[in-house]
């Protein structure tokens, strides 16, 4: 991938594509294509094929997606399935048909099984039950996985498929009621606090364990990734397991260690309860990236400043 390749970043506003815009440009990348929704709506069939057609990008990071939390999973969930495969299926069917020389996919932790042996390596992919909360997302992000795998097998493309951890930053989603667990409890601490409330409440028991990754890292691993030579990519182009490389940080974190710690950085003084009510979701979710360190990568920023970079971006968001 060269600095003046035509690279077509899917899915650039949100919290993954706005970071590879913000990497891209700042290593160097000038002939960047985006569309929003408004411009290019990615489940369209024909508007995606008449895309490519016309632009003819020479890579594809595919970061365009329907996310949420458990209650966003949990109340739509037809639709996460619906539009996700479909995103999917048109975005890489069309890299194909138009000869597209590299294609990066995103996906999710959460395509491991609900139980899974921790930290989840790659080859746990398949191997149980999923979590019942988010499992419509996970198969349609599997299937993406699958699908790039399938692809370089039948027409020798050159497809990869990133699992991020748990993904905050710039461009998060701070809707208390589809929103991911770290900026819906930025948000909630710094309305707490605007308040001066003496308490706030945590859904869940605060036990399960998760891990973290600030957006940008994980846009430079992607940006890592498809600018290796192919030689170093070699092992991950086979018949016997799929093109899927684990991005995280390696260390993870309680539900209340991560809410003390937001805690800490918006400056709520208040007290911490939680709701034993609420779902948890899975256990605890710890990446193995020994297969990125491998291959030159590994996080930067650690979760405290990211946090801190999350919440200046919030109150920016408020101005």
């Amino acid at each position: 991938m060269q600095l003046d390749s035509k690279i077509f970043v899917a899915g650039h506003r949100g919290l993954v594509g706005s970071a590879l815009v913000r990497q891209l440009h700042a290593q160097g990348y000038r002939n960047l294509i985006t569309r929003t929704h408004a411009e290019l709506n990615l489940t369209d069939q024909s508007a995606v094929r008449d895309f490519f057609a016309a632009e003819k990008p020479e890579y594809v990071f595919l970061a365009a997606a329907k996310v949420g939390g458990i209650h966003a999973n949990n109340t739509y969930p037809a639709e996460f399935i619906q539009q996700n495969l479909a995103i999917q299926t048109n975005v890489i069917h069309e890299a194909w048909r138009n000869q597209v020389k590299g294609l990066l996919f995103l996906g999710s932790s959460c395509i491991y099984p609900r139980e899974c042996p921790q930290p989840m390596k790659e080859e746990h992919l398949l191997t149980g039950p999923l979590e019942a909360t988010n499992r419509p997302y996970a198969l349609a992000k599997i299937a993406g996985i699958e699908m790039c795998w399938a692809y370089n097998r039948q027409y020798g493309t050159r497809y990869l498929a990133a699992m991020p951890t748990n993904l905050y930053g710039p461009n998060d989603n701070y809707d208390l009621q589809n929103s991911h667990v770290l900026p819906a409890l930025i948000r909630k601490m710094h309305e707490a606090k605007q308040r001066g409330d003496s308490e706030m409440v945590v859904w869940g028991t605060g036990t399960p364990r998760r891990e973290f990754l600030y957006s940008d890292d994980m846009a430079d691993a992607c940006i890592h990734l498809m600018t290796l030579p192919q030689e170093s990519l070699s092992g991950l182009y086979n018949e016997a397991h799929p093109p899927l490389v684990n991005v995280g940080c390696g260390a993870d974190v309680t539900i209340k260690e991560l809410a003390q710690l937001a805690q800490e950085v918006v400056g709520f003084e208040g007290a911490l309860t939680f709701d034993t009510s609420k779902p948890d979701g899975t256990p605890r979710k710890l990446l193995d990236v020994s297969r990125a360190a491998g291959l030159g990568w590994k996080a930067r920023t650690d979760l405290r400043t990211g946090i801190a970079l999350a919440y200046a971006d919030y109150l920016k968001s408020l101005a």
